[in-house]
């Protein structure tokens, strides 16, 4: 019987009908999605950090109000994919405990430091373009919740680029000093930006699988190079340079050829020895037990609710 519902199940996914939570799915399915949707929205909350710690510090009230607007986006998205996690029969705790353990990852590009304004820039060029690259194609996942939270996303992401893109050109086009600051931040996260998309195809551990499932739409190297592509000419147009001596444009191929990332550095920081792993899950864990009394009350005022409605 199990091989006839997973007969099934691949048929309805091949013909591209979406999967819902009370739908009947593999157990490898579910754990998959829970796999690759926590680690999408830890690395949405994670990802507040270095940002949040620049709002007081950006160089005027326009600027600080659109990262505090970014910022709670960010927040926002951690939301909507815990929430689409819960339906897959995993409880919030349950997430929160896998990331504090480190059990659960998070994308390795928030192991790094934010130590200028430029880097702001940067993360919202370089960080949020590329998880635009890769999230449009989750607003066609094979999982219902997943790719409708997805939509959201990719629109308040969009924003973020754009916002990240326009502190780039604006220091770009300003002193030399300002430039110089634009350049440096590239320089530091271009490479781990690359980093992001993961490992080789032919080194994922979860690629073939995610993608017969169409819980991915697209490998790692596929939407690798779609973003080196696409910011080779976005660079260019602001007058910065792309750090990477191998960088040059493939007329056969038609893309761009690029150089090797570090592997080895990427093991360190997904091993938890990056340059910030243990300040952003101390500062994680620390804001957890400091916000438990929130989620107590929140619960103690749910049981009144209900213990009232009862007795009415």
């Amino acid at each position: 019987m199990s091989e006839q519902h997973e007969q099934i199940f691949q048929n309805r996914i091949d013909a591209e009908e979406k999967i819902e939570p009370k739908d009947w799915m593999p157990e490898a399915y579910r754990r998959n999605l829970i796999r690759q949707i926590s680690q999408h929205a830890h690395s949405e909350v994670i990802g507040m950090q270095p940002e949040g710690n620049w709002i007081t510090r950006a160089p005027t009230l326009h600027r600080k109000a659109i990262l505090l607007a970014k910022v709670q986006d960010e927040g926002g998205h951690g939301l909507y994919l815990y929430s689409a996690a819960e339906t897959l029969g995993i409880s919030r705790e349950e997430l929160i405990d896998a990331l504090h353990e480190g059990r659960a990852k998070y994308a390795s590009i928030f192991n790094y430091p934010a130590i200028t304004w430029a880097d702001i820039g940067a993360i919202g060029w370089l960080v949020d373009g590329a998880a635009i690259v890769n999230q449009v194609s989750l607003q066609r996942t094979s999982y219902g919740p997943y790719a409708r939270g997805m939509v959201r996303i990719c629109k308040e992401e969009s924003f973020h680029q754009r916002q990240g893109y326009h502190i780039m050109m604006t220091l770009a086009r300003g002193s030399a000093d300002q430039k110089h600051m634009a350049q440096d931040a590239l320089n530091r996260f271009w490479w781990p930006a690359l980093m992001m998309f993961g490992p080789h195809d032919s080194e994922s551990a979860h690629s073939a699988q995610s993608m017969k499932w169409k819980v991915k739409r697209q490998t790692n190297d596929e939407l690798r190079q779609k973003f080196v592509d696409q910011s080779v000419a976005q660079a260019e147009e602001i007058g910065l340079t792309i750090p990477d001596p191998d960088l040059i444009w493939n007329e056969k191929r038609g893309h761009y050829d690029f150089g090797e990332i570090d592997w080895d550095e990427f093991a360190q920081v997904i091993a938890g020895n990056g340059p910030c792993n243990r300040q952003r899950l101390t500062h994680h864990r620390r804001a957890h037990e400091d916000g438990a009394w929130v989620r107590e009350a929140m619960v103690s005022y749910q049981k009144k609710v209900q213990q009232r409605r009862e007795a009415a």
